[in-house]
């Protein structure tokens, strides 16, 4: 443990209530790779996205985006392939200047990761233990609270309200040592929205000294304004970009964290990484198609509303989503329409403990919806 915190770390650790039993997991997020990890491992990857699948499978359960990269961002990627040998840090310092200009933020508050999972991950070590719990909704995205139990911080899950939205009151009351509150916007699983004006109210109602995560994944997907304004604003909050999802890029890692300087030294402290140049070379060239994302957000829009309508003419239950995956009810549990589905060649999402009859669905091309719907009306049956 010595050898990969430095004593300020060690003393901070210490201090939010961390004993010698949980320093060897904190060691092992910090240096080993996440697929070696217990909690995203191939068992726990297989009750996740990672499946496999026959080549000619409808693949809807991941959230992924089916378009890929745009033209622009393939080029670029071609085109960095010849300097592949080299670490070419500009790369990244381009996806960075781009965001802090686009995102109204000064220097220093942004900072590239590949990918959203490891500065969540990160904020995890830096801000909960087995003092300051984690909160999070539920259901909500898994990572961060598997990432918590791991080290053995308390995660505190609170239930959606009637409409899907997030339980800020109920968030903001759950624990008065909150270290860190997640809200992914749009939620993953549900695809609903949280109004802004409810997050800005739990910024500024929440614990002193707790943190508001802000997991934008998905925000590009729906007609909602993103919350750079807080982190502009110096307020406690981290607000997490991925590439992964309206950009296509899910293979390629890019992502950012948006935060206060300090806020990011406390994350970046516990691990550090070079960018894939391919992934960065293709996030500059994404960032600067002026009509990407209201263009992609309007066609997946289109593919999940004729879903949505072929779900109430035959009178599925659903909840309706703003983003490019939904939950539906399929009044028993929900494993066994997800391995009948699979026997259809369709692989749609995973089922929550919180919600058992209910299954996610990620949204896919209008030929893939089309595939969907003919498996689901046949084993439902």
């Amino acid at each position: 443990m010595n050898t990969v915190l430095t004593d300020e770390q060690r003393l901070d650790v210490t201090k939010r209530g961390f004993s010698r039993r949980n320093f060897g997991r904190i060691a092992a997020m910090m240096g080993a790779g996440a697929a070696v990890l217990p909690f995203y491992n191939e068992p726990a990857l297989a009750q996740l996205s990672k499946v496999d699948a026959p080549p000619d499978a409808v693949l809807i359960n991941a959230n992924e985006n089916p378009l890929g990269p745009c033209p622009e961002a393939r080029e670029a990627v071609h085109n960095m392939i010849q300097y592949g040998g080299r670490y070419r840090y500009s790369e990244a310092d381009k996806v960075v200047k781009l965001l802090q200009e686009q995102e109204g933020l000064k220097p220093g508050y942004v900072r590239v990761h590949p990918g959203s999972s490891g500065p969540l991950h990160q904020a995890v070590l830096a801000f909960t233990s087995p003092s300051r719990p984690f909160v999070v909704a539920d259901p909500g995205y898994e990572a961060g609270a598997r990432a918590a139990k791991f080290i053995g911080a308390k995660v505190i899950g609170v239930p959606l309200t009637k409409s899907y939205t997030h339980d800020v009151k109920a968030m903001a009351a759950a624990s008065p040592d909150a270290g860190l509150i997640y809200i992914c916007n749009p939620n993953n699983p549900t695809g609903t929205l949280t109004p802004q004006s409810e997050i800005e109210w739990l910024v500024a109602n929440k614990p002193k000294g707790t943190i508001v995560m802000i997991d934008e994944a998905y925000t590009h997907l729906s007609d909602a304004p993103f919350n750079s304004h807080l982190v502009a604003a110096d307020k406690d909050v981290v607000i997490l970009r991925t590439f992964s999802k309206i950009y296509g890029m899910a293979g390629l890692r890019a992502g950012a964290a948006f935060a206060r300087p300090d806020l990011q030294d406390r994350i970046s402290g516990f691990s550090s990484t070079m960018m894939p140049i391919t992934g960065m070379a293709a996030a500059s060239a994404s960032l600067e198609v002026k009509n990407l994302v209201p263009e992609r957000r309007k066609l997946i829009a289109g593919v999940r509303i004729d879903t949505f309508t072929f779900l109430d003419k035959h009178n599925f239950k659903f909840v309706p989503s703003v983003s490019n995956c939904f939950m539906v009810d399929v009044g028993r549990p929900g494993n066994q329409i997800v391995t009948a589905m699979r026997n259809e060649k369709v692989y749609i999402g995973r089922v929550w403990q919180s919600w058992p009859n209910h299954v996610r669905v990620t949204v896919g091309t209008g030929e893939e919806m089309k595939k969907f719907q003919a498996a689901f009306l046949k084993v439902m049956a």
